[in-house]
Formats: C-alpha cells, sequence, structure tokens
C-alpha cells in the first residue's frame, strides 16, 4: 500500500499542501495543465523558498480579476461546468460543500446564501482541485496525519480579529488530534481544515514505511519557526494501522498484500428498481472497488434491498454524495475493513477468437486461480457468434498452456 504521511508540526493550508505535493514528485505543468482546464482568472506562482533554513516549494495562487461572487452557489457553478475528470469533480464539490456548511453553520444561514469571504474564491478551489488532483497523481492509496498544531491568541478574518483557531476552523475539526504549539496567529487554515479532514484516515505517529521521498510545502509567513507541512512518500511496511512500529510490525508477505478499505451501506424501499444499475455505474466510475445489490426484506415486512459499496477510505467522500444525490437514502453507514488479497499479475493469450487478458492469482506454491477477463471474451464471442462460454474455455486453456510451460522451464 502507498501511503503518504502528512507533518503538520506548523499546521496546514491549501498553498502548504500543495507545495509538500509538488515537492513530492507531481509535477508544476500539471497542476498548471488543471488550472488551465479548472477554468478560473488566476495567476500561479511555484518557488523554491527558505523558512528558518528549510527548503521548501512556495504556492502563490492570486486571482486576476475581482470575482463576480463568493456565494457558494456560484463557486459550485464553476466547479459543475470545469473539464475535470467525473471523480475528481465529485471530491472536490463534496469538500467545498463542507466548507461553505461549516460558515453556514457559523452564522446560521442556509448554505445558498453563504458567501464564503475569506474562506474562498476560485483561489481556493485551485487548493481544494489542485491537492485532491496531486494525492491521485501520486498513488497514494492512503493519508496519515501527525496531530495538527492550530496556532495560539488571534486571527484576523473578515469578520473582525477572533481567537485561534478561527470559527470556520473550529466548524470542521471535530475528532481531529490538535494543540497549541508556541507560535503566535493562525496556523490552520480553514482550507486545510477541510482537507484534512477529507482526506486524512488516521492520525498519529509516522508508521513503518519504506520511504521514497520527502516534500515539503512553505506557508506565506516566516515566523521564528520554520512555518512548513512535509509529506513523506513511500509503501507502508505491515499495517499502517500499527500506532508503534516498533510494535513487531513486518512487511506483507510475498503471497498477499494486506489493504485497508471502507464499505458504504444503505437499505432502500423507496426507490425505483430501474435506477440500480445507474446508481452501479456512477459509484464504478468513481472509484468504487465493488458494488452489490442485495434483496432484503426491511420493517413492516416491506421488500428493499441493501446497496453496499467497497471502496479505497479516499474514495468515502465522493461516493456518499453520489449515494446522497442518485438513490433515496437519507444516510449511510461507513466503516473500515481490512481485506487479504492474493498476489496477482495480468497475462495476454492468444486464442482462436482473439487476444485475451488473464487475471492470475498466485503464492509461493503455485498458481490459485485464473480469470480471464469478461468484458473481452464477450466482445470476442459476439463478433464471432459463438457461446460466451466457448471463448471464456478456450482463454483459460491458452493462460494454462503457458504457465505449464514456465513451470517446466
Amino acid at each position: 500500500m502507498r501511503i503518504g504521511y502528512l507533518d503538520c508540526a506548523s499546521g496546514a493550508s491549501g498553498d502548504m499542501l500543495l507545495g509538500a505535493l509538488l515537492g513530492a514528485g507531481w509535477t508544476e505543468a500539471a497542476l498548471r495543465d488543471l488550472i488551465g482546464r479548472l477554468g478560473v482568472p488566476v495567476r500561479i506562482a511555484v518557488g523554491r523558498v527558505h523558512r528558518q533554513s528549510v527548503p521548501a516549494v512556495r504556492v502563490e495562487v492570486q486571482e486576476t480579476e475581482p470575482p463576480r461572487s463568493r456565494r457558494y452557489p456560484v463557486l459550485a457553478r464553476v466547479l459543475a461546468d470545469a473539464s475535470l475528470e467525473p471523480a475528481l469533480r465529485d471530491s472536490a464539490a463534496g469538500v467545498l460543500r463542507r466548507l461553505a456548511a461549516a460558515e453556514a453553520e457559523i452564522h446560521a444561514t442556509p448554505i445558498e446564501e453563504v458567501h464564503l469571504h475569506e474562506l474562498g474564491g476560485v483561489d481556493t478551489l485551485v487548493d481544494i482541485v489542485g491537492v485532491l488532483a496531486g494525492v491521485r497523481a501520486l498513488n497514494l492509496d492512503r493519508l496519515i496525519a501527525s496531530p495538527v498544531n492550530l496556532g495560539r491568541g488571534w486571527a484576523e478574518t473578515g469578520h473582525g480579529t477572533v481567537p485561534v483557531p478561527a470559527p470556520a476552523t473550529s466548524a470542521l475539526i471535530a475528532g481531529m488530534p490538535v494543540y497549541a504549539g508556541e507560535v503566535e496567529g493562525e496556523l490552520l487554515t480553514p482550507t486545510g481544515a477541510v482537507l484534512l479532514s477529507s482526506l486524512v484516515t488516521r492520525w498519529g505517529a509516522l508508521p513503518l514505511m519504506r520511504l521514497e521521498r520527502i516534500g515539503t510545502g512553505a506557508g506565506a509567513a516566516d515566523p521564528p519557526r520554520a512555518n512548513v507541512l512535509r509529506v513523506f512518500v513511500g509503501e507502508a511496511l505491515g499495517d499502517p494501522d500499527v500506532l508503534d512500529p516498533r510494535a513487531g510490525a513486518a512487511a506483507p508477505s510475498d503471497e498477499e498484500r494486506a489493504e485497508r478499505l471502507a464499505v458504504l451501506e444503505t437499505s432502500i424501499d423507496d426507490m425505483n428498481p430501474q435506477l440500480y444499475p445507474h446508481v452501479t455505474a456512477r459509484l464504478l466510475d468513481a472509484g468504487a472497488l465493488d458494488v452489490m445489490t442485495i434483496p432484503a426484506v426491511m420493517k413492516k415486512g416491506r421488500p428493499g434491498h441493501l446497496l453496499r459499496v467497497l471502496a479505497p477510505p479516499d474514495r468515502v467522500r465522493a461516493l456518499y454524495g453520489i449515494l446522497l444525490a442518485e438513490t433515496t437514502t437519507l444516510g449511510v453507514r461507513v466503516y473500515e475493513v481490512s481485506r487479504l488479497a492474493a498476489r496477482r499479475r495480468r497475462v495476454e493469450v492468444e486464442t482462436e477468437y482473439g487476444v485475451v487478458a488473464v487475471k492470475i492469482a498466485e503464492d509461493r506454491s503455485g498458481v490459485l486461480n485464473m480469470a480471464p477477463e469478461f468484458d473481452a471474451c464477450r466482445a470476442l464471442a459476439e463478433r464471432h457468434g459463438v457461446p460466451l462460454k466457448r471463448v471464456l474455455a478456450a482463454a483459460q486453456r491458452a493462460a494454462e498452456a503457458i504457465e505449464a510451460r514456465v513451470g517446466r522451464g
């Protein structure tokens, strides 16, 4: 499992997270291309700076023209109209909505009427979409983070001078391990808070990992302590949820890999069954690993369905949004599970009907299972006008023949 560990000893903000991801290998060209597809009037500057002798990447995003409005519906429409992958757009929409909901809660205002003030303009859209895209580009399966330094004292906001953490930040950090360090002022911004609370799946010490790179992002200020956020990128060795790496954690065996996944499920008894295939397709397109629709008998004897979704932890927010938008449910259960998966590889075999990819699961004793790609076999069966089971069997025989030759060699 590929993980990223966020060291938040100097708090977190959108620009610090962007800088850290760029320092860890995401490219400036990819960020600029993303901004172009977002279609917003901003200017971006990326450079190397020092914060108390610590080298870091500084990202500055500036609006090049005054925003027409900072109302949440306007910013949500900008995001909806952007040329982004559906999964990325859905994830970003969920994060933006949580940011707006925090402001709405503070002012007891309907979310549609919220003005985000300094919490968000198109620059904040860039921070949100950029961080989500950077995490994806680095192929990080999970993000883990240290306790977060909030800063202390007072912060200047569009609503006046307020105590640290600012009200919007306070509304977003429930359940997050936090503390007040020695630096005066605000270290955790609302954008940083909403991104951490949306992406981080565990808080605590740096887990045992095979380290590849460390990316360091710089904040705007340069206080006496280095104002940086670091991301450690690498491969988890053993279970990343082991809080003390010295407690006997070991790397997964060659035969299997351990994965932490999330399950989202909801029980539905009032939805048109014709909608389930559409919902399933939307969930799979958004990153779900599997979707199951299970017949169930609900309260009062009503027939219904249990909709269960298996997904990587970082896809929970996006998939939750799809379930609320596309079904009649009012709530979703979410819990974490462990999965042991056999080592697998993919080979292509030649049959009398054409080339078929076959997935092979194996351990030290040899091959455990073979599974020809179903869609490819179905396409070949339709093309040649033969039964599908005949194509599947031909692919299976071809794969077994290849493995037999490899075993003898």
